[in-house]
Parts: C-alpha cells; sequence; structure tokens
C-alpha cells in the first residue's frame, strides 16, 4: 500500500487539492492550499507508517474552523481504516 501512496503523492498536485476540496463543497484559501501540499509531500511516509502520531491540533491556526473539523474528521476516519 506504500508504494501505491507514494506513486500518487509523486504526482500530486495542488490542483488535486482544489479538486478535493470543491468535491467536498470546501472553501479553501491560497494558504492552506500551500499547507496541505507541502505537509502532504513531505509527511506521507511517516505518517503512513505511524498514523496515531498525527496531531493535526498543533497545525489548527493553518486552517478555517470548518476546513480544520473537516481535515480533523477525515484524519480520524482513515486512522481507523489503517489501523485495523
Amino acid at each position: 500500500m506504500l508504494n501505491v501512496v507514494k506513486n500518487y503523492v509523486s504526482m500530486l498536485k495542488k490542483e488535486d487539492i482544489i479538486k478535493f476540496a470543491n468535491k467536498n463543497n470546501l472553501k479553501v484559501s491560497e494558504g492552506e492550499i500551500d499547507f496541505i501540499y507541502k505537509f502532504i509531500k513531505e509527511n506521507h511516509e511517516y505518517y503512513l507508517k505511524n498514523p496515531n502520531m498525527l496531531d493535526l491540533s498543533k497545525y489548527k491556526d493553518k486552517f478555517s474552523c470548518e476546513n480544520y473539523a473537516f481535515l480533523e474528521n477525515l484524519i480520524n476516519k482513515y486512522k481507523r481504516m489503517i489501523i485495523k
């Protein structure tokens, strides 16, 4: 699974993040897009191997309240899937 994710992330573009946000009816700022893009590119391997280590609360100031709540729920959903 890690190889699939690595391949996806290697091809990830900011436009993909925008499309995901639009699909989920989120209004995202340029700063939020930049932050999440860089975060995914730099940290995806570590957090896939250590999903319980991801604590989004230290990045709360990087997102609007609505987007933070959405991401928190999304991360918790995927943590449950990965940890099973």
